[in-house]
């Protein structure tokens, strides 16, 4: 036995950017309400921070003045103009935080409906450490992307309109020399763009494929574990998060690099005010003053601090176009299977099926072959065939959990392409070889298709169903009866126990037609024959498709379909196949005699 390898790189081309901005501007017009009204509030105190600088240089005048008055008032002017401008801010953030919030969950509503859709060929290519990388990291960086950066950007260019032409009024040359070295230092910063984007694409990727190691583990412990392979997986999981961590540093000495050179140029803008700005007093005491280099030190600050943000923005910007790209792969993959087809009504049915020359194809090789059959509404039909001749494939495609080809499947004479995917559902239920149980309690996994699954109307039909698929005893003799939590994917339970928790919960829904994927593989012969006879009961008033390799199951169903190399070998009764002599008497024959020897 090999050790578990490494996922295959999900590492999708990056998408054309347009396709981030064009899914982030229908999300922004969706909310924005709350971000005009951010906007609005990131507007007013931008007002009143302008008018701070102005209240200082007039206060310092009237210092200069020896006017008590008028330094008290506008003392209290700054002080009012400060609390006012403060709320102001807590309102602006609360808004449009609130607004990247809601753009989130919209994304995150979006994926889960998305990903409920996909088929098997996105789930051989996305790892479910991927998909959970892209849930939450991914989608936390597009909230920051909306929240932080949208606040920033509109908070800067109102400081530019509000701040700028005020440092113009009072003096030009002023104004003009200290913002010179400003767009210098940003075109610098510019210069990191296209490195935030590589690294910032790395560094998600590598906590992807860390969570997918981490989750692939994890939830295959006890084979790791039956191998000691511990060792194997611990090695692989620290080469994965030194990865992570090397990636993650890359980008962050990157921003380290980029915020000093940003420091550097608010700190050189100031050195010019107070140089400049002190030889504009001493020449002209009439008409420039030190309370002016006090508020144009203030309306400078105003200015350098958002633009020093730019710079952090910049990697918010590209770490959220990466991630937004990342979610639109999920968001624009095609599903395997949809309603583009649908012509018929969720019309109530009644269960006959009619399967005609169906054939299916993996890789070039022939799973079915010209495959047809009949099942009468009401009635029961047991698919038999050695392993690999195509049976667990032939009743997914009945169930349309494979892309069912247009007219090779009907329902009452209704092509299943055609019939809604929700109202197909309700109708017909798979309960597939290799169940699926989530990480709750049996109680929870029986009654999966319940309205309101923790009524006691609803306990009653989940004991009852277990008690039909031979569960209910076992159950009710683990610690915590049917509320035992089986653990990730039934990791608590054995194989039979799963099969038979599946199997419940498939009786439990109740649909019209039932098919049951090799329901008794997992079972002992005594479990066997009581499981039977709950199908049996099952059965009445609904139609019944059992896929099996047991004869003695088969034997209990009206008619016998025999697979061979995805061909219909043959068709019939019980009673009349083991008269032919063919494929199906001498799987019986070799069955009859495995179970005499298994009785000595």
């Amino acid at each position: 036995t090999l050790p578990m390898a490494d996922p295959p790189s999900t590492s999708a081309k990056p998408k054309e950017s347009g396709r981030a901005w064009a899914l982030l501007r229908e999300l922004l017009v969706e909310r924005k309400q709350d971000f005009i009204t951010g906007a609005v509030f990131l507007a007013l105190g931008n007002l009143t921070a302008g008018a701070i600088p102005q209240c200082i240089r007039n206060a310092s005048n009237a210092l200069r003045d020896a006017h008590a008055r008028e330094v008290t008032v506008f003392a209290v002017a700054i002080a009012v103009l400060a609390a006012l401008g403060a709320w102001f801010r807590v309102e602006s953030r609360v808004r449009i935080f609130n607004g990247g919030r809601e753009v989130e969950f919209v994304l995150r509503e979006r994926m889960l409906r998305s990903l409920h859709r996909l088929g098997p060929s996105f789930y051989r290519t996305m790892p479910p450490g991927e998909i959970m990388s892209r849930a939450t990291n991914d989608l936390g960086q597009v909230r920051l992307l909306v929240g932080f950066g949208g606040l920033n950007v509109i908070n800067t260019a109102f400081a530019y309109v509000v701040n700028i032409p005020l440092m113009l009024w009072r003096s030009p040359l002023l104004a003009v020399l200290p913002l010179l070295p400003f767009p210098f230092f940003f075109f610098i910063t510019r210069s990191f763009s296209k490195s935030f984007f590589t690294r910032s694409r790395a560094a998600q990727e590598s906590l992807g494929a860390l969570s997918e190691r981490a989750q692939r583990s994890l939830a295959g412990m006890r084979v790791v574990r039956a191998y000691g392979l511990e060792t194997f997986e611990a090695r692989g999981f620290e080469t994965d998060s030194v990865r992570a961590l090397e990636a993650n540093l890359a980008l962050a000495r990157l921003r380290g690099l980029m915020f000093p050179i940003l420091g550097m140029g608010a700190a050189i803008a100031s050195l010019i005010v107070i140089g400049v700005g002190a030889g504009l007093v001493i020449e002209h005491p009439d008409r420039f003053t030190v309370g002016d280099i006090l508020a144009f030190q203030s309306h400078l600050m105003l200015v350098a601090w958002p633009t020093i943000a730019l710079g952090y923005l910049m990697s918010i910007v590209q770490r959220g176009k990466v991630s937004t790209e990342r979610v639109a792969e999920i968001l624009d993959a095609k599903p395997d299977i949809d309603d583009a087809g649908v012509t018929t009504t969720a019309a109530k049915r009644e269960g006959a099926l009619s399967v005609r020359g169906l054939t299916w194809e993996i890789a070039g090789r022939k799973v079915l072959d010209g495959v047809s059959m009949e099942v009468p509404a009401g009635e029961s039909l047991a698919i038999v065939g050695r392993t690999g001749s195509g049976k667990s494939t032939l009743a997914k495609l009945l169930a349309r959990m494979l892309p069912t080809p247009a007219g090779a499947v009907l329902l009452d004479g209704e092509d299943i392409t055609t019939v809604p995917l929700r109202a197909l559902r309700e109708t017909v239920g798979l309960a597939q070889q290799e169940p699926f149980l989530f990480s709750t309690t049996i109680a929870r996994n029986i009654a999966f298709a319940e309205d309101d699954p923790d009524s006691p109307e609803a306990y009653e039909r989940v004991r009852a169903a277990a008690s039909e698929a031979q569960m209910l005893a076992e159950a009710e003799a683990m610690p915590d009866g049917l509320e035992t939590i089986v653990g990730e994917r039934g990791v608590q339970l054995s194989g039979g126990q799963k099969q038979r928790v599946a199997l419940a919960r498939a009786l439990l829904a109740g649909p019209k037609v039932l098919l049951l994927d090799d329901p008794l593989s997992a079972v002992d012969a005594r479990t066997e024959s009581l499981i039977l006879d709950a199908i049996e009961r099952a059965a009445v008033g609904r139609t019944l498709v059992l896929v099996t390799h047991r004869v003695a199951a088969a034997a209990r169903c009206d008619r016998v379909v025999v697979l061979d190399e995805g061909r219909v070998v043959e068709s019939g009764t019980h009673a009349e196949l083991l008269t032919r002599g063919g494929l199906y008497a001498r799987i019986a024959e070799r069955q009859a005699l495995e179970a005499e020897l298994e009785a000595l």
